[in-house]
């Protein structure tokens, strides 16, 4: 087989002498050693060279056929028409004897387990809970909610994120949906991690049947599959904090709890503010890492905590002590010296300071004074750098107002010009209805947090509807009030003044009367309840203010005490995400004198912008014979507004539809004999520091002679 196969390689060629080529053929053909002569070599070489061939060699080659001429070949022409020639047949029969080596199992590799096929899903979710997201999403879960009790939460929090949900349906098509879906599926599984479930599957269908409300939707069944839990947990070196027990409480994640990234960022955040206000200034905490063990079905959870060491307070310092001493800053600070250190009180003390109005930065920086010692904690030194303001104001306004007419008013103030926050302002108005002229000293944070003493001056003459007065007065009160920053449950004062008023009544009876002296000094006290949520705009909670005011009237050698008092109420409730619903009523009387006896200034008078809108300032109450007001001894006033958010401006405008009530009585206690109605709509603009207020009211029970059509109240806050 070896020589046949070897003979057969080789391409013949034309030689000189065919007795030669025969002659070395036959000696191949001659008998080999049996060593080297292949079995079944003969029976080849005599198919190949038959033995008349030796007889007659040649012969045998002039019998042989012509080598095919190549040129010939090429030169006769393609027929189209003509049939291929049969291709020859190969047939290779099967050997009987061939053995086939046995095919050895793999084993399989260490740790690696096979799926069967009951472990593979199927493509929906069999007897699903669904949640439709829209009519292209659509949400599967098994069901029954102990296969997955996270689920409501899940489906809110993927819905706020979800890109297909943003889709307009409108818009949408297969193409952008399937790319959404890839996202929306990324997403699925990461919020599925930071739940616990690293072993769930997400399917996706896009564009079936079944995959949503309508055609073209996106459905993904949700198998969760089991909830890792935590395992070792590592907080560094939180034990050796000498409240370490307590500290650890507050960390609230244990071994063999549900697996949470949630939970690890709540809690970091839990013991981040523990430690800030246990007396540890300087403590540290890492970012957490998280190593999931699959095999386990396990978290190790890994936060490296760093102490820093337990202080107490020691004080304050100031880094200009000639603007803000530190000893004014420990005044307004929240704590006393020896107090364990707090976070809050360090930046409740920073908003404080940034609250005076003097300064445009603040930093507070803890500085180790005394290291602890032992189960001694150490103390730490707040070092306060301030960075001053503008500390002069001149401020102005011009304007026109159916109360008060022209009125052009300016004022210039130094905000610290008796260190630590002494002000001292000088105002005037000059307008057709008022003059005024003042000055007014102001010290804030005076004895305490919020606390201001006012000491105040003016001369003014006033010309309303019902009075002429000109007045020179010196007051003065000390109060615990409320802010932007510090709106306070409980706020008070109380203070004294004393006039010098020359006034009258416009007229009585048709006939202007002389005017008349008063010498009044005055007492008063003032508290108020507040469980509102904002001072300028709120929107639940209540206020109750009550005030008292003792009185000595002198004019024309006789002396009069009565007693002033008042109470106010108002009540907020919104009902839902557009309306705010609020109410006020106010009671006042006066006690102890008949109204010729009282100052007209002092008497009580209802009407205007912050009273029964629709009707002129002072203008409700009883009347002379000529319709012009006179006062009274006792007052009531309720009013009712609805607060409806529009949505434009960007959430900016309201429009408050209101209803107003009031009535002034010469009795001590209201009679109800002059009461006013009033009604209309006005406008919100919501600003940063409060909303802009526009009112049109009507009178709805108007005295044609005396009452407008209408009025129009501008300012800022609400009514109320």
């Amino acid at each position: 087989m070896a020589i046949a196969a070897n003979i057969a390689s080789f391409r013949i060629k034309p030689f000189r002498s065919l007795t030669s080529v025969l002659s070395g053929l036959a000696l191949l053909a001659a008998p080999m050693p049996a060593h080297a002569q292949p079995q079944d070599s003969d029976a080849e070489l005599k198919a190949l060279i038959p033995d008349s061939a030796l007889d007659d060699a040649e012969g045998w080659a002039t019998d042989q056929p012509a080598e095919p001429d190549a040129e010939a070949d090429q030169e006769q022409p393609l027929q189209p028409d003509s049939p291929l020639d049969p291709l020859p047949s190969l047939a290779v029969e099967w050997p009987d004897n061939l053995q086939l080596p046995a095919i050895e199992p793999l084993e399989p590799e260490a740790g690696i387990e096979l799926a069967t096929v009951e472990d593979i899903p199927a493509a929906l979710l069999p007897d699903a809970d669904l949640a439709t997201l829209g009519s292209d999403l659509t949400l599967a879960f098994p069901a029954g909610t102990a296969n997955f009790p996270q689920q409501a939460e899940f489906v809110s929090r993927f819905r706020s994120l979800s890109t297909i949900n943003e889709l307009d349906g409108d818009d949408d098509n297969i193409a952008q949906l399937a790319a959404r879906a890839r996202q929306d599926e990324v997403l699925l599984n990461q919020l599925l991690r930071i739940y616990g479930y690293y072993d769930a599957q997400v399917i996706r269908t896009v564009g079936g049947s079944e995959a949503g409300e309508g055609d073209g939707g996106v459905r993904f069944d949700i198998i969760p599959g089991p909830r890792y839990r935590f395992g070792a947990i590592d907080l560094g070196q939180l034990a050796t904090a000498p409240d370490a027990t307590a500290l650890r409480d507050t960390f609230g994640i244990r071994s063999g709890d549900p697996l949470s990234s949630d939970a690890i960022v709540s809690q970091q955040a839990e013991l981040d503010q523990a430690l800030g206000e246990s007396g540890y200034p300087f403590a540290a905490i890492g970012e957490a890492d998280l190593l999931v063990d699959h095999a386990r079905a396990e978290g190790d959870l890994t936060l490296p905590v760093t102490p820093g060491g337990k202080y107490v307070m020691a004080g304050v310092t100031s880094d200009q002590p000639k603007f803000l001493s530190s000893r004014h800053l420990q005044d307004i600070a929240r704590f006393d010296p020896g107090d364990i250190y707090k976070r809050s009180v360090v930046y409740d003390l920073r908003r404080a300071i940034v609250a005076t109005g003097l300064v445009s930065t603040v930093t507070v920086t803890p500085r180790e004074v005394t290291p602890p010692s032992g189960d001694q904690p150490g103390e730490v030194q707040l070092d306060i750098a301030l960075t001053k303001a503008p500390l002069r104001t001149i401020a102005g306004a011009i304007g026109y107002g159916s109360e008060e007419g022209v009125r052009v008013q300016a004022s210039w103030e130094h905000r610290n010009l008796f260190p630590p926050e002494g002000s001292l302002r000088v105002r005037g108005i000059f307008g057709t209805q008022e003059q005024l002229g003042g000055v007014t000293f102001r010290k804030n944070n005076f004895g305490g947090r919020d606390r201001i003493l006012t000491v105040d001056a003016y001369a003014t003459n006033v010309t309303t509807a019902s009075v002429e007065a000109r007045t020179i007065a010196l007051s003065g009160s000390y109060e615990r009030t409320s802010n932007l920053l510090f709106q306070k449950p409980l706020s008070w004062g109380f203070g004294a003044e004393a006039l010098y008023t020359d006034e009258r009544n416009r007229v009585i009876g048709g006939v202007a009367r002389p005017r008349q002296t008063y010498l009044i000094a005055s007492v008063f006290g003032r508290a108020t309840i507040d469980t509102s949520d904002s001072l300028l705009n709120p929107t639940k909670g209540y206020r109750l203010t009550g005030y008292l005011a003792p009185e000595l009237s002198r004019s024309q050698g006789a002396e009069t005490v009565y007693l002033r008092n008042q109470v106010d109420a108002s009540f907020y409730q919104r009902v839902n995400d557009s309306v705010v619903l609020a109410g006020r009523t106010r009671f006042a009387s006066i006690q102890g004198a008949q109204t010729f006896e009282i100052a007209p200034s002092r008497r009580l008078y209802a009407g205007g912008g912050s009273s029964v809108r629709g009707y002129g300032y002072q203008a409700v109450g009883p009347r002379n014979d000529f319709g012009e007001p006179t006062g009274g001894r006792s007052l009531a006033e309720f009013s009712a507004e609805a607060r409806i958010d529009t949505g434009l401006f960007e959430d900016s405008l309201q429009v408050v539809p209101f209803v107003d009530v009031g009535t002034v009585s010469l009795k001590t206690i209201p009679d109800f004999r002059f009461v006013k109605y009033g009604a209309g709509v006005g406008v919100r603009y919501l600003t940063g520091f409060g909303p802009i207020r526009v009112d049109l009211g009507v009178p709805l029970n108007r005295d044609p002679m005396f009452d407008s059509r209408f009025a129009v109240y501008v300012s800022l806050g609400q009514a109320f």
